[in-house]
């Protein structure tokens, strides 16, 4: 009988340095960047507050795009750090508009910098990446993209982009671990970060971390958690095995084949493909009906959905499809599910029509038409 006392992880081994920087160089291959990566051993939203306090200081002046809580706390930490935050907020459960973005940065008010979240799955939305950073560029604005959902889900290319600060976390798309995240740095966010005394002796602070980099990435910063680091290596061993094109085309395959389906529910979802993101589908609730119900009968057959965050007074459902879930069964049984939710509270629904409609655009995906 073992003592119970024991620990299993006790005495777990070491992460080896050696593999610190080859494991950096490998998330800079996913993001298709030659910037620098450094690691937060924290779940994402640590890695966000850090490139918020780490740039933020009085003079510094920031166009902030809130389509999600995510964004809204974003400008709050610039705010904190003495930085003057022009927020630009989307409509509820909706991605921003770029005419919104050209117009707040054609008022005449100097702006440093911009930061915007790539996908929400809180809202299963898409924001105009492209043309967001095309316009930050032509202004030489710097820029802070929150791609924490949307890499793996979508093609990110930090360095064709013109990203100075990407922010990931492997525990969405990538189906990897929750406590430990990643950002890629450009030359001039550090330059920015370091001027006029960056802060320091602090896990928020990004210039204790260049520490890494100035030392020839020899000495670890730290000591990283080791279930983390190789609980990473073991997500990024699946992507590269599967291809990250591969994996991004899974997502899309995904969405395509939940919003077929949902249509032919005769729901729909909220947003048009051109405006929704891979990750996460999310339907308007037909009036009178709540989300705790629907929730709470998809539970009944072992499906889980869930309730849109942020996104009041809209109230829209979720059907996740991120990672692991980018797959037919899970597509299938969402909006099976979904469908027997609204029959049992007297919405008529097609399930076995929008189960053929899936299954169609599956066999078509795999097997070609």
């Amino acid at each position: 009988m073992p003592d119970p006392g024991w620990n299993p992880l006790h005495g777990a081994v070491s992460y080896p340095a050696e593999r610190y920087a080859a494991l950096a160089d490998r998330v800079g291959r996913i993001l298709l960047s030659r910037n620098d990566i450094v690691f937060v051993q924290a779940e994402a939203v640590v890695a966000l507050e850090a490139a918020a306090v780490s740039l933020a200081r009085p003079r510094l002046s920031a166009l902030n795009i809130v389509t999600s809580p995510y964004g809204g706390w974003f400008g709050q930490w610039l705010r904190r750090g003495g930085a003057t935050v022009q927020d630009i907020a989307a409509e509820p459960g909706l991605p921003i508009e770029i005419e919104a973005v050209a117009q707040a940065l054609q008022a005449g008010r100097h702006i440093d910098m911009l930061a915007v979240v790539h996908a929400e799955s809180a809202s299963g939305i898409l924001n105009p990446l492209p043309e967001i950073l095309a316009l930050a560029r032509a202004r030489g604005i710097l820029t802070v993209v929150d791609a924490v959902a949307s890499i793996g889900g979508h093609r990110l290319d930090v360095d064709a982009l013109g990203i100075d600060i990407a922010v990931i976390g492997p525990q969405k798309a990538l189906g990897g671990p929750a406590g430990v995240s990643a950002l890629s740095v450009s030359r001039r966010a550090w330059e920015l970060i370091l001027r006029d005394g960056a802060p320091r002796d602090s896990i928020l602070s990004l210039a204790d971390l260049k520490v890494w980099l100035d030392g020839g990435r020899r000495a670890l910063p730290g000591t990283p958690a080791p279930l983390e680091f190789f609980a990473l290596e073991t997500a990024l061993d699946r992507i590269e095995a599967e291809g990250l094109e591969n994996v991004i085309a899974r997502h899309a395959l995904a969405a395509s084949a939940t919003r077929v389906g949902l249509a032919t529910l005769g729901t729909g979802a909220w947003v048009p493909a051109a405006k929704a993101s891979n990750l996460a589908t999310a339907v308007a609730l037909p009036e009178a009906l709540t989300p705790a119900a629907l929730i709470a009968a998809a539970g009944r057959l072992g499906v889980e959905l869930t309730e849109g965050v942020g996104t009041g007074p809209v109230r829209l459902l979720r059907l996740n499809h991120t990672g692991p879930r980018a797959a037919f069964q899970t597509v299938l049984s969402n909006v099976v599910a979904y469908g027997a939710a609204l029959r049992q509270a007297g919405h008529p629904a097609d399930i076995a029509a929008a189960s053929e409609e899936i299954s169609a655009a599956y066999d078509e995906a795999v097997f070609g038409p």
